[in-house]
């Protein structure tokens, strides 16, 4: 008769079949390293994509302000104001505010100042403002140099 138990024949050995927890914790901090970096990376990303939409704002305004004096031979028409300038990329009001200023018939000065989150991040570059004369200026708290920023 024949035993009710049946006997495997494979020897009994312990086989690990999977991963450890501590392969995992490994694996789990890597990966976490890995996306604090990335992270990091994106947000800067981010923050100078910003700054070059304001920039690229900044030049679409003088572009028109300069077409408006070649028309007008002034920055100002025939009632003493600036003439009005379109609006730039939607996404843009929530990070700068745009503004023209010291205009006269022959100056004026364009500005980007960044609001909120974009102000802490993009501290050092600041406010983004040119002149008449196509001069690019910057108003970050570090030493960042126009070059750098637009």
């Amino acid at each position: 008769m024949r035993s009710a138990h049946r006997r495997d024949s494979r020897p009994h050995s312990i086989e690990t079949a999977g991963f450890t927890l501590m392969e995992l914790m490994v694996v789990v901090s890597i990966i976490a390293i890995l996306s604090t970096i990335a992270y990091g990376s994106y947000q800067r990303h981010v923050v100078k994509s910003r700054r070059a939409a304001a920039a690229a704002c900044l030049q679409e305004r003088v572009q028109r302000l300069e077409r408006f004096h070649t028309a007008h031979m002034s920055y100002l028409d025939s009632s003493g104001k600036p003439p009005e300038l379109a609006q730039c990329a939607d996404g843009l009001a929530q990070h700068y505010q745009l503004s023209l200023s010291a205009v006269a018939a022959r100056t004026f000065k364009l500005r980007a100042e960044p609001l909120g989150g974009q102000a802490e991040a993009d501290a050092r570059c600041g406010a983004l403002m040119i002149d008449q004369r196509g001069v690019r200026s910057v108003s970050g708290a570090a030493a960042a140099t126009p070059e750098e920023c637009w």
